[in-house]
């Protein structure tokens, strides 16, 4: 059962237009784990686990305003062909990740991207050709000494003459181009470069409080710094919740109140 907002959360009042989701999807052990968590601790777990799903919520102030991320980091082995499916029609930004020494990521991230545009044209009512989903495919792992199994023009195959679609080589272990590929996909997606991993100060939970002040809200333009904080136990949202979400983005809507759970 999911629980209700807690009284601060409720003040935050976040317009829709301010809450986004970013998915994460790739086959397994290309590093999507990793990535993540570069974006929100800014380190690397050296032990792998196996992801089943995980599910996190970051909140930001950025110049007098409050937005929300949520982020899905998906299973590389997704068993329900109709939660993926799910978790493309939330998703407003995508990360898809390969390893460079491994053709069947690869391959999987042309299946990925073909079911993203293919989702979203059905969604959006448009032709896959005109779906401006702001993407980016990572190939991962460019740090490692090895037999590079892709090659550069299958890359260029994949991602050009596509203005919403970027490539990076990236290495999470080694923060190799972590940062630009996220201000890449922030500024595809038109939101505030402040939202990357090195342009905002990281608060502590408590100061999450400020982030609802009426007082620190009216401030626009008087204080330039952008703030973040990683809300701790975010659950995933519902099913009920994430149809909510979907209409929210499609159909339009003054306020994200039912786009999924919040701290417990």
């Amino acid at each position: 059962m999911i629980k209700k907002a807690s009284q601060s959360e409720s003040d935050f009042d976040i317009p829709a237009k301010n809450c986004h989701r970013m998915v994460i999807l790739g086959s397994t052990k290309v590093g999507k784990t990793a990535i993540i968590s570069r974006f929100l601790n800014e380190r690397v777990e050296e032990q792998y686990t196996p992801t089943i799903e995980d599910f996190h919520r970051k909140f930001y102030s950025i110049r007098g305003d409050v937005y929300q991320l949520d982020i899905l980091d998906t299973s590389g082995n997704h068993p329900f062909p109709a939660m993926r499916r799910l978790s493309i029609l939330t998703g407003d930004v995508f990360i898809l990740v390969f390893s460079l020494d491994s053709r069947d990521s690869f391959h999987e991230v042309q299946r990925l991207k073909h079911q993203i545009y293919e989702t979203k044209s059905c969604l959006r009512n448009k032709t896959k050709e005109n779906v401006d989903v702001p993407l980016v495919i990572c190939g991962n792992k460019c740090d490692k000494d090895f037999y590079r199994e892709v090659q550069e023009d299958e890359i260029e195959r994949l991602v050009g003459g596509d203005a919403h679609c970027a490539y990076f080589e990236i290495s999470a272990k080694k923060n190799t181009n972590i940062e630009l590929m996220f201000q890449t996909l922030f500024t595809m997606a038109k939101l505030p470069d402040e939202m990357s991993p090195g342009r905002h100060c990281k608060v502590s939970l408590q100061y999450c409080e400020v982030l609802h002040r009426k007082s620190f809200r009216s401030r626009k333009g008087k204080d330039e710094t952008a703030y973040g904080v990683v809300a701790p136990f975010a659950r995933r949202p519902s099913v009920h919740s994430d149809l909510m979400y979907i209409k929210e983005k499609a159909v339009g809507g003054s306020q994200a109140k039912e786009k999924g759970c919040v701290i417990c």
